[in-house]
């Protein structure tokens, strides 16, 4: 039945979805308010429901970080290049990185690049594309610099130049799709075996870490079922982090911590912001998506959905370090924060499309399609927006609206038992406290000394740089979905 209806109204039955996740989001804020006059024990219960899942998550984020930073921790010690020297099929191995900018300061890319040359495998199999974007003035002669000054450092330095087409969204997914096409193109008329040509979708701020390619190779090559895989390592937005103010650098500390934290729940991963697949894999699903933002997740699915259950994401455990929004202001980098997360939070554009596939890809098993589209839409999507208002306002509500409940015991004691869950909360961010401060790098000396006692009275003002700078432009973004006002792909600023 759905899908007939998908292939007679495609188009309205994608748009009714857009409209249904967006009022999904609103009724689960507001539900508190207009629930609590007719059934206020309802909203109760769903409230300490909805506070027992975040102790649970909050366990899972504090116990899974430390498990990660113990691996990473020993993983950075091993020596990559020789583990993955006496695999058969390495000294055919390459490794593509493709680089996607859009008006990046030459001092960004020049770090990315320089960085890239730390690498400790074989340079003559590691492969530079600098994607730029055509209508970019200053991106030709940028490139040329780049390519002029290290060039001779890698196997081979493409530059390509993405240009603007009808029914593309202009972004990172489009000019990672166009790069990746040509330069495939290039190697296949070089003869080289794509089957053994891993590449890296790198964000152009993203410092690899040096052994990152010796580890990806070994990887990859003790892999069985390395072409249906993607592999990720922990990002974490520390090469900034001490020039930032107090509200970005709580927010970015924590989602460093859980980029980390992810790496161990293999079944549950997905590849986030920079990653590598076989390239071999990406040809076979035609590349990146052209008109779509959230190129990682999409990517991700794209590649599900064509070879099924098999596909998964493996774990890198190492850093890469990227910058934290920032700009030349307090202001400015409090918006350009704002702006990033909206981006992110904007992947919810994505939904439809996933749950259209869920439903017409019957010969992918019932149980991995439901996980995988509770996971993204559920646990990630609509938890994003609508969370700080269960968690701060939800239990107060029904006893003020309704003060018939409020002299139940369940009305007496909602705001003491949801208090005392989320207090407990707060004992797991010990280990997310931990982890951090052995993780980000070495204080610099233009950081006050006194300045150090606020990294730890920082997370009292969690709750509300939570709802400025991540449930606000989550809202920002499912309202925009509900009411049809597309987003438009706006690169990080970078200084």
């Amino acid at each position: 039945m759905l899908e007939k209806i998908l292939n007679l109204h495609e188009k309205k039955f994608l748009r009714s979805l857009e409209i249904a996740i967006g009022l999904t989001t609103w009724l689960i804020i507001t539900m508190p308010v207009w629930l609590s006059f007719w059934h206020p024990a309802v909203v109760a219960y769903f409230v300490l429901a909805f506070d027992l899942y975040w102790l649970y998550k909050s366990f899972v984020l504090g116990f899974n970080a430390v498990k990660s930073y113990l691996k990473v921790s020993a993983h950075i010690r091993v020596d990559w290049r020789k583990e993955a020297q006496e695999l058969l099929g390495y000294n055919k191995t390459y490794h593509m990185v493709v680089i996607p900018e859009y008006n990046e300061p030459y001092s960004v890319l020049r770090d990315t690049i320089s960085n890239l040359t730390k690498q400790d495998f074989p340079k003559e199999r590691l492969i530079v594309v600098l994607a730029t974007e055509k209508r970019d003035e200053e991106s030709a002669e940028t490139a040329a610099l780049l390519k002029k000054e290290f060039g001779r450092n890698f196997g081979q330095f493409y530059i390509t130049q993405h240009p603007d087409a009808i029914g593309e969204v202009k972004g990172k997914s489009s000019n990672m799709a166009y790069a990746a096409k040509q330069a495939t193109r290039k190697l296949e008329g070089q003869g080289v075996d794509l089957d053994f040509v891993t590449v890296t979708s790198c964000d152009a701020d993203a410092l690899l870490h040096p052994k990152y390619c010796s580890y990806l190779a070994y990887a990859f090559l003790t892999d069985p079922d390395r072409k249906f895989h993607f592999y990720q390592s922990a990002i974490m937005f520390y090469s900034n982090i001490w020039k930032i103010p107090l509200p970005g650098r709580v927010l970015n500390t924590l989602g460093s911590i859980w980029s980390l934290a992810q790496l161990v729940l293999e079944k549950r991963l997905i590849n986030f912001s920079t990653y590598s697949l076989s390239l071999a894999t990406a040809k076979e699903v035609n590349f990146w998506g052209r008109a779509v933002i959230p190129e990682d997740y999409h990517m991700f699915f794209k590649t599900y959905f064509k070879f099924g259950d098999k596909v998964g994401t493996k774990p890198i455990f190492l850093p890469t370090l990227a910058d934290a929004a920032e700009s030349t202001s307090f202001k400015k980098t409090i918006i350009n924060q704002y702006e990033q997360v909206k981006r992110w939070a904007w992947g919810v554009s994505d939904d439809p499309w996933l749950i259209k596939n869920f439903i017409l890809h019957k010969e992918i098993p019932l149980w991995d399609r439901a996980q995988k589209l509770f996971y993204v839409l559920v646990d990630n999507h609509l938890i994003w927006p609508t969370n700080w208002f269960i968690l701060t306002l939800g239990s107060n509500i029904p006893p003020l609206l309704n003060p018939v409940f409020a002299r139940t015991i369940l009305g007496h004691t909602l705001p003491l038992m949801s208090s005392i869950i989320l207090t407990t909360c707060a004992i797991f961010l010990i280990a997310v406290v931990v982890v951090d401060m052995r993780l980000r790098p070495p204080k610099p000396s233009s950081f006050k000394g006194w300045k150090v006692a606020i990294l730890y009275l920082q997370w009292l003002s969690l709750p509300v740089i939570g709802f400025f700078l991540s449930s606000l432009p989550g809202l920002d973004a499912h309202t925009r979905l509900l009411l049809g006002k597309r987003l438009e792909y706006r690169v990080t600023e970078k200084i």
